[in-house]
């Protein structure tokens, strides 16, 4: 019985040889640099920095950023391959890797100043630091638009005030894209981008989360006291700054349902691998169709899952409308995420509950993909909106 993994490499998904190439290099880095620190870093709450330091040697770091900024120029279904196999490996480490692409590095190439890219993008790319996104607050979560945090112009900068919190990455850092009222009579209008460096004096990190799941992906809130913003450290033009984290968000969805896709594929080779060697009444239980009933709908759900996802990268990458097609990628995938998790562990019964396996570590991780960077509800709203409803 093939696994989902070795139908990918017969090229069902209409792969070419540079992006199966691609694939096989993740998937064998991850199985021997990430999946063994996983457990670590999940029940010590720690993140894998030395995993990030061979990322970068790899070139992973900034892969869709543009070459002249030291990135690797690839398109959005390269890094959805990518995301998708460290996810497989360690929630955790797929999730700060999205987000130091899609969150960090990505609103500086979509909408950063030529100036911008220069001083910020090599540093991403080359993993001195990583990159980090503000847009949540503890009285705007799925309502973006009711931001509190403010930034009023003050000659040549901007003084910002305020928090964030849920922020991937905080702790390694070294520029936050901040998302602030600028103009409140406006509403989503008011709403502007700056690029923040946390040495800024005025500047704190703090409260790291203590969360369920993906916890080696440090999540902590951020706070403002008059810090000075030059203004050349806006991004884009006074009041877009909404506009750009709708356009950042819709590329995100695409990375969490590669995410959500990867800890899918990770539980189902566990599951599978489990009902071959476990003996019951005489014979593996994967002989069982009870078993075979539950790996054969997890199988099926996750092709249908991969197929969302590359092709909603693969409509980003040619320059078509892809929000639709987003939404539908983040959604199915993070639900089968889920559920393919819970399927696992029932396979895998009583050991399935512990921690010796990696079932349960990846059933915690999976649920974050169903609520961060729009929830499932949020994710049917937009849908049908997209429907004309």
């Amino acid at each position: 019985m093939a696994t989902v993994a070795q139908a990918a490499r017969a090229n069902t998904y209409n792969l070419n040889d540079e992006q199966l190439h691609l694939q096989e290099m993740v998937r064998e880095f991850a199985a021997k640099e990430i999946f063994p620190l996983a457990p670590e870093l999940d029940e010590q709450e720690r993140f894998g920095k030395e995993i990030f330091d061979k990322l970068a040697e790899l070139g992973l770091l900034g892969l869709t950023v543009p070459q002249e900024y030291g990135g690797g120029g690839a398109g959005y279904l390269e890094y959805a391959l990518v995301v998708e196999q460290i996810g497989a490996a360690c929630g955790s480490t797929g999730l700060s890797y999205a987000a130091h692409n899609s969150l960090g590095c990505g609103p500086i190439v979509y909408f950063g100043t030529e100036e911008q890219k220069r001083k910020y993008l090599p540093n991403l790319t080359s993993g001195k630091y990583l990159g980090a996104w503000g847009l949540t607050e503890p009285g705007a979560g799925s309502d973006a638009a009711g931001q509190k945090t403010t930034a009023v112009l003050n000659g040549d900068h901007y003084l910002l005030n305020g928090s964030k919190n849920f922020i991937t990455n905080s702790p390694f850092a070294g520029v936050f894209t901040i998302m602030a009222m600028t103009d409140k009579s406006k509403g989503n209008h008011g709403i502007s981008a700056f690029l923040v460096e946390p040495e800024w004096p005025g500047f704190s990190i703090s409260k790291h989360e203590k969360k369920m799941g993906m916890r080696g992906s440090p999540t902590c809130s951020l706070a403002f006291d008059n810090v000075k913003v030059p203004l050349a450290n806006r991004s884009g033009e006074e009041g877009s700054g909404f506009k750009q984290a709708m356009i950042t968000l819709d590329s995100g969805r695409i990375s969490i349902g590669a995410l959500a896709l990867g800890i899918a594929e990770g539980a189902f080779r566990e599951a599978l691998k489990y009902a071959k060697e476990r003996q019951q009444f005489g014979q593996p239980i994967g002989k069982f169709q009870a078993i075979q009933f539950m790996l054969a709908d997890m199988a099926m759900n996750i092709s249908a899952a991969r197929h969302f996802v590359y092709n909603a990268a693969r409509m980003r990458d040619a320059h078509q409308p892809f929000k639709l097609e987003a939404c539908y990628a983040k959604l199915h995938a993070s639900e089968v995420a889920t559920k393919v998790c819970l399927d696992a562990i029932q396979i895998l019964g009583g050991y399935g509950y512990t921690r010796d396996y990696p079932v349960e570590r990846m059933m915690r991780d999976a649920k974050l993909c169903e609520i961060g960077e729009g929830t499932s509800q949020v994710q049917r709203l937009v849908i049908a909106k997209q429907l004309g409803l």
